[in-house]
């Protein structure tokens, strides 16, 4: 099986040695995704919605590069560095999913690159 490298200008350059997304066959392997905007350095803001909302459009954008949509998502691994923000995130979250609900673990952490309040990252199968 071949793995595919997938990279998008739509989504931040990765901030260490791997790729934004592995394709293989029908699976997506979206790595964590921090608050970046493309193209810029620093975290959109200090605001945790702020981080939530762009951290999870950079996993739409990979998606969506590789051909997928949220709706292809299967699993999704969610780091908090404050689990008091726990509801705030499922709020944002379900803005994005709506009524679709993959697998998913939320895990406390005690920092994150950066200084992020929040990382995501998922995996997702092109079910046809």
């Amino acid at each position: 099986m071949t793995l595919e490298i997938i990279h998008t200008e739509k989504a931040p350059a990765a901030v260490g040695p791997y790729s934004q997304a592995i394709k293989v066959g029908p699976w997506l392997f979206v790595s964590g995704q921090i608050p970046l905007a493309p193209g810029k350095p620093d975290l959109v803001s200090g605001v945790f919605a702020d981080q939530a909302r762009q951290s999870l459009e950079n996993v739409r954008q990979i998606l969506e590069a590789a051909g997928h949509r949220l709706t292809d998502v299967v699993s999704v691994d969610v780091f908090l560095t404050d689990m008091s923000r726990f509801a705030s995130f499922n709020e944002i979250y379900s803005s994005f999913f709506g009524g679709h609900r993959p697998a998913r673990a939320v895990i406390e952490v005690k920092a994150l690159p950066r200084e992020a309040q929040v990382e995501v990252k998922c995996i997702a199968c092109r079910h046809e």
